[in-house]
């Protein structure tokens, strides 16, 4: 990288927000639903409020009974002790229902605007942090959240609400008993202090640990053909079991570490019951406290040991959606800083190709040792076509994604026509530039759907003119409904060679000027690969072309030839030019001439 480049290269990970940011989202969208917030909140304070009044209900009997009350008296108390359990109970099962409505809207929202983000970053950015990671992101993160959502939040948010309640209460009683149970908070906060800072980086550690193991059975499940061909299987085995057991680890000291956090709590339980039945024998002993209230204060502290305990124990959960919640809220600021200008799309009439001018390229992947791509320098004319040949590894892939748009590179530049990709977004790269690799897909429903992901005003008319221009509308013609035959899963299978055609057609439908095919045809048998050159050939007439050779014959029928070896651009010129020199090109000409 040169000295004067100033650009940072992106995490390899996706972004995490800060619990003050997650914290901010969650407010702002409660604000949009001001009734719903504000009522989950009535309701839970109601039925915390109405689950502590029997309580000091009940002292007030005590205090009836020494006081030689009449029955009458009583009989009311015990009334609204009753009407205020049931009522407790009503508010109570309001506020779960309302706090898990609110969740489930918020975690909607979150989820679609993740999943939005992630379909809207740069294809470089998915490269480069992995698919584990944001498959874990909009997957797992989502299901443990949605879990949190319905189990853990709504216990540790009216739990808490009834702690605060009942801590109230006690000082209504006494404010002396209050002083006593009050003297558990610093027992309870040292147990906090020594909890949170030591179990966070332990959820995010194992958010992040999964993220790993999904990668690792993702990248295997890929290449599953490839790690079979070079007996592979037990280096992925070993890989995905290192993955894993670094996951259970990071559980085990999880569950250890709340061990011991239990165990602390245990004791400031402990110190608050003791302090509030000495203080209150004390206050009783002397005449300061009636009966009711020092009866009242041991009851009331012990309320709190429910809500603690739940508190406690979905606490584990509520880390675990709260570090989700983290993950999720971070992929939302995700966002190219580098690329802000837009790019208009091609006009109706057809395709414009424009010039491909490549200066001093030079590119690395972050964490390399060595760059991929060093000072490369190419062109191709508008209209023109250009053939990369290289062996494997010589950087014929990098290229031809940076030529696309998808990456910047460290030096150097890449322009189409008068446009420098650095400072393109990609929706306007993707209006410059269409590019087609060997890892086509068929989504599955309607053929017609299907071509219109590429144009999706596309008449069936265009799409059938598509069609016909690679070569594909005698089969298309003998499905079953033509065009609105279901293709894909649960559709009508199609082999490598009419997937290509597909992906072709795609392309013939995309108004963009250049066009880079990276091995697009490699899939296809021996039998489909002279149909599908010739599609090829159909589907950039016109355009600007880049290949990717995997057969000589694609580089043969190019205008130029490029050779690449270890990632520099050692040989240019025309296939008899380069095979009349002798070298590297001639040489690997010769060798798959004998070997066809």
């Amino acid at each position: 990288m040169s000295a004067t480049d100033t650009r940072v290269a992106p995490a390899a990970t996706l972004r995490t927000a800060a619990g003050g940011e997650s914290t901010r989202w969650v407010a702002a969208r409660c604000r949009e639903v001001p009734w719903l917030t504000a009522a989950t909140v009535f309701t839970t304070v109601a039925g915390a409020a109405l689950q502590v009044l029997p309580v000091l209900l009940l002292g007030r009997v005590v205090d009836g009974v020494v006081a030689g009350d009449g029955r009458s008296v009583l009989v009311t108390t015990g009334i609204l002790m009753g009407a205020a359990a049931l009522l407790g109970a009503a508010a109570t099962a309001a506020s779960t229902y309302l706090i898990g409505r609110l969740g489930a809207d918020l975690l909607a929202q979150l989820r679609e605007a993740a999943v939005r983000a992630v379909l809207g970053m740069p294809s470089a950015r998915i490269e480069q942090v992995g698919r584990g990671d944001v498959l874990s992101r909009v997957g797992d993160d989502v299901a443990v959240l949605s879990r949190g959502i319905r189990t853990a939040i709504p216990t540790v948010f009216s739990a808490g609400v009834l702690v605060a309640i009942a801590t109230v209460g006690m000082f209504g009683l006494d404010w002396r008993l209050g002083l006593a149970g009050a003297g558990a908070l610093p027992a309870y906060a040292l147990a906090l202090r020594w909890y949170l800072p030591r179990s966070a980086p332990l959820y995010r550690q194992q958010r992040v640990a999964q993220a790993d193991r999904a990668q690792a059975l993702i990248s295997g499940l890929n290449g599953i053909d490839t790690v079979r061909a070079y007996r592979l299987e037990g280096a992925f085995r070993e890989q995905v079991t290192d993955k894993s057991w670094r996951v259970r680890e990071l559980g085990v000291q999880v569950f250890r570490i709340f061990g011991r956090f239990v165990g602390r709590e245990n004791r400031a339980e402990f110190i608050g019951l003791v302090l509030i039945l000495v203080v209150g024998y004390v206050l009783l002993e002397t005449g300061a406290a009636t009966l009711g209230d020092v009866s009242a204060a041991p009851l009331m502290f012990h309320r709190l040991f429910t809500p603690l305990g739940a508190i406690m124990f979905t606490f584990d959960e509520a880390q675990k959606s709260g570090a989700s919640l983290t993950r999720l809220v971070g992929v939302l600021g995700e966002s190219s800083q580098e690329r802000l200008v837009g790019v208009a799309p091609a006009a109706s009439g057809g395709p414009v190709p424009h010039p491909v001018t490549v200066e001093g390229l030079t590119f690395g992947y972050p964490g390399a040792e060595e760059p991929v791509l060093r000072d490369v320098s190419l062109s191709i004319p508008a209209g023109g076509s250009l053939a990369l040949v290289g062996a494997t590894g010589a950087g014929k892939s990098t290229l031809a994604a940076l030529i696309a748009g998808i990456g910047t590179p460290q030096t150097g530049s890449v322009r189409i026509g008068p446009h420098d990709l650095a400072g393109t977004d990609e929706a306007g790269a993707r209006a410059l530039v269409s590019i087609l690799t060997q890892e086509t897909h068929v989504f599955s429903g309607p053929l017609a759907d299907d071509l219109r992901l590429s144009a999706p005003l596309a008449t069936d008319t265009e799409l059938t003119d598509a069609l016909r221009v690679v070569g594909a509308l005698p089969w298309v013609g003998e499905l079953p409904d033509g065009l609105n035959t279901t293709v894909g899963e649960g559709g009508e299978r199609l082999d490598v060679t009419k997937v290509a055609q597909i992906a072709l057609a795609r392309l013939v439908l995309n108004q963009a000027g250049v066009v880079v095919l990276d091995e697009s045809t490699a899939e296809a048998g021996s039998e489909g690969a002279a149909e599908l050159e010739k599609s090829v050939q159909a589907a950039c007439s016109g355009r600007t072309t880049l290949f990717v050779a995997h057969r000589l014959t694609q580089a043969m029928a190019a205008d130029r030839i490029a050779v690449l070896d270890a990632g520099r651009v050692v040989e240019q010129g025309t296939h008899d030019e380069l095979v009349a020199l002798g070298g590297r090109y001639a040489r690997l000409w010769r060798a798959w001439r004998e070997g066809s």
